[in-house]
């Protein structure tokens, strides 16, 4: 944005460059925004699939010594 608004200045052109600028400002919050949407949902993501594996894990520890869940027999 200031790279533009120099460039402007430099040149010692007609056109305003400030709308686009703004447009530009603009667009980037918006980047910025959606990106940490998105790392916060792909942490909470992690999370839960820590979680479930870490549950399937207690689940299956409590079959087996239960002897409910016989050693050679296939898992989902």
């Amino acid at each position: 944005a200031s790279g533009l608004c120099r460039i402007n200045e430099d040149q010692k052109v007609a056109l305003d460059l400030d709308p686009y600028v703004k447009k530009l400002l603009n667009a980037r919050r918006r980047v910025v925004l959606v990106n940490n949407i998105l790392q916060n949902a792909q942490e909470r993501l992690r999370r839960l699939n820590h979680n479930v594996a870490k549950e399937t894990a207690r689940r299956k520890a409590i079959l087996e010594a239960s002897g409910g869940y016989p050693q050679g027999s296939p898992s989902k």
